[in-house]
């Protein structure tokens, strides 16, 4: 199964996040954290089942600071939802797929 999401960086976030059409939900993730990495699959799912609807970007914390300073993100993982280059909805702490998929439908 090809994956639907995409990386994304301080570079492209502009073009690829805030300029989107469509809305992009980014996951700020690191290598070295746990719940990233359980938190990912879910990730993944979600960018499965609403593709066309919404886009999902993956944004490495480590490499891109600048964009978790701009946003005031303290903790990972974070889910940002952009909708028209607003941050929408914000998710902190590793959380079940319902309780994701709850906040972002009524925004997309």
């Amino acid at each position: 199964m090809g994956l639907k999401t995409f990386d994304v960086n301080k570079e492209e976030f502009q073009a690829q996040v805030l300029d989107s059409d469509v809305p992009v939900l980014v996951d700020f993730w690191a290598e070295w954290c746990g719940p990233c990495k359980m938190i990912a699959p879910i990730v993944d799912e979600i960018a499965d089942e609403y593709e066309g609807k919404l886009r999902v970007a993956k944004l490495d914390a480590d490499a891109n600071q600048e964009v978790l300073m701009s946003y005031g993100i303290m903790g990972i993982p974070t889910l940002i939802l952009f909708k028209g280059g607003e941050a929408v909805e914000r998710i902190t702490g590793f959380k079940p797929k319902n309780k994701i998929v709850s906040k972002i439908e009524p925004h997309i």
